[in-house]
């Protein structure tokens, strides 16, 4: 019984501490220090915790009761157990007194209690970051360091170096760690990139390349490589990153290509046709196994479609044609023949080869992520031939054989598409539902604005007739059917004024008008929408497409940055936000942190 009693009482008293904590912080955070400091006097009277020590310090420093807050500081370093933390304590008081020496005096003595215990070192460089008292902090690091060479405090000097803007002691004290430990690579590279910029003549690149380059020289390691490639990515110096692939592949001497295929992807994404063409020739060369070999060429047929006219695309279907002649047609070239008939469908509208030869491809003995790759191909080469039906078979069983993964919310998203182009609304909209809360971020947002766009045109207009005749041109955009599309939406906007559907029939005529080469009629949606729908949805759509419009297609800098602005002070929730803000700042010329 008295144990039970006991018990009761210590919870008690437990539950009674944090609530009073609780108010006495609320006081505090609310500027009522008064309130806050009775609160605090007691708890600590009844409990010599130091949370509660330091709370009634820091509230007497907010009532410029800096004696008291002395007193306290004082009796608490003359007891037995001494916390050298509250010398930084004390120099913080003395300081906001503007007692300068006296801080200093005490800053002085938790730095030299480091050299009597190293094990302070963490705790006493973080009371003085915690007030931004960042040469302290260093000298706390670098003595502990010096105390014992063997204890590593280089990450937290890397940060503070950075935050003092010493970036080449930065860049060395992290260089030194990455040495130590590989794991903190990431942290680095993320860490460097808030230095440095795509400009090449950047104080910061030119720091990190001068100190990765003296590395290289006197202790060479492909780290010190790997770092010049993401700096020169960074840069887009492609043909200097692969310089330094190509260096690593050589040095590590095990065929291993993937850095320099890493590489490619992000030369393609960029549009670097040249270099690009370049790395994958190198690849094809030293390529070892079929797989890679083979992946090098489609890689070039992929830049040969991007680069070429129509005209030109018989003799690229030739080329995919001999490769898979030469190299097979199984799963070692699965990749390959993907391409081969995605090419065949959507730009040749050799539809039903395409299905028959991917029908094909699903009976060899892939894996469960290449089956279902392949039948999402597939399936949007039916909707794209409008078997609608079939192709929702298709998406269908993507969901269950890979379920859960990243491809089977897409093959239910496109399950939605399909619905939604043959008219049935209701089942879309059911797809949709599930997929807003999507682990896919992008996936997510294809839902809500699918979604929206069928919830807002079917409350309007229960027919749905303007909501079936914009997904038929939406149909029509998909099987690259431009001039239709665009027909079917100008019929919208005729004998539709007014109605909800008319800003999203002017955001997709826009598009479909960049695609055709037409940047004065684009121009014209884009503007038309903004004047009429500035409040609406898709206002932030249209002025990011137009900004864009016109700072890559039209010339027009000064115009894009007047619309990039826009974004930043007018539509601060988009999604384009960051985007704008760091496109404004470049066409202004700001330097890009």
């Amino acid at each position: 019984m008295r144990k039970l009693i006991f018990i009761v009482f210590i919870l008690s008293n437990s539950i009674g501490y944090a609530q009073n904590e609780i108010l006495a912080k609320n006081y505090f955070d609310k500027g009522e220090y008064e309130k806050a400091l009775s609160i605090y006097q007691k708890l600590y009277q009844k409990s010599k915790r130091f949370d509660y020590f330091k709370a009634l310090v820091t509230t007497h420093q907010q009532l410029e009761n800096f004696n008291e807050a002395e007193n306290l500081l004082i009796k608490r370093l003359n007891s037995q157990r001494v916390n050298p933390n509250l010398y930084v304590e004390l120099g913080y008081n003395y300081s906001l007194q503007q007692k300068d020496s006296l801080a200093n005096l005490n800053y002085e003595k938790a730095i030299q209690s480091v050299k009597e215990n190293i094990n302070y070192a963490r705790s006493i460089g973080g009371a003085f970051e915690n007030y931004n008292l960042l040469e302290q902090a260093i000298k706390t690091y670098e003595t502990a360091k010096q105390s014992n060479p063997e204890m590593d405090y280089n990450y937290q000097l890397s940060r503070l170096y950075g935050e003092q803007g010493d970036l080449e002691k930065m860049f060395e004290s992290f260089l030194d760690l990455i040495k130590k430990n590989r794991s903190y690579k990431a942290i680095a590279q993320q860490t460097f990139s808030l230095y440095i910029t795509e400009d090449s003549t950047n104080e910061a690149n030119i720091i990190l390349r001068k100190t990765l380059l003296q590395k290289i020289q006197k202790q060479p390691d492909v780290l010190y490589n790997e770092l010049l490639s993401w700096l020169f990515i960074q840069q887009k110096d492609y043909k200097k990153a692969f310089t330094q692939e190509k260096a690593i592949y050589k040095r590590m001497g095990d065929g291993d290509l993937t850095g320099i295929a890493d590489l490619v992807y992000i030369v393609i994404e960029d549009e670097d046709y040249d270099n690009a063409t370049i790395i994958v020739n190198y690849i094809i060369e030293n390529a070892t196994s079929k797989e890679t070999k083979v992946e090098g060429y489609k890689h070039l047929l992929d830049i040969e479609k991007k680069t070429s006219t129509r005209k030109d695309f018989p003799k690229i279907e030739k080329k995919y044609e001999d490769l898979l002649d030469e190299f097979g047609r199984s799963k070692e070239t699965y990749s390959l023949q993907i391409s081969y008939n995605h090419f065949l469908a959507f730009e040749l509208n050799k539809k039903e080869k395409a299905i028959t030869n991917l029908k094909s491809l699903t009976k060899e003995p892939l894996t469960r992520f290449q089956k279902a790759s392949t039948k999402m191909v597939l399936a949007d080469i039916l909707v794209l031939d409008e078997k609608f039906n079939q192709a929702l078979i298709y998406y269908s069983q993507v969901q269950k054989e890979v379920k859960g993964s990243v491809i089977a919310q897409d093959a239910r998203f496109k399950v939605a598409k399909t619905s939604y182009y043959k008219g049935d609304f209701e089942w879309a909209q059911v797809q949709l539902d599930v997929l807003k809360k999507s682990a896919s971020q992008l996936i997510a947002n294809d839902a809500m604005q699918l979604s929206l766009l069928i919830r807002d045109n079917s409350l309007e207009d229960s027919t749905q007739t303007a909501l079936k005749q914009y997904a038929r041109a939406d149909l029509f955009a998909f099987q690259k059917k431009e001039n239709e599309a665009i027909k079917v939406l100008e019929g919208i906007l005729e004998n539709h004024k007014g109605e909800k559907i008319e800003d999203e029939a002017l955001l997709k005529m826009g598009e479909l008008y960049e695609i055709k080469g037409d940047y004065e009629k684009a121009e014209a949606s884009y503007l038309k929408l903004i004047q009429f729908y500035n409040e609406d949805i898709l206002a932030d759509d249209a002025h990011f497409r137009l900004a864009k419009l016109y700072e890559n297609k039209l010339g027009l800098p000064e115009k894009a940055k007047q619309y990039y602005e826009q974004i930043i002070f007018n539509f601060s929730d988009s999604i384009y936000f960051v985007e704008a803000r760091k496109k404004f700042r470049q066409l202004r010329g700001d330097e890009i942190e």
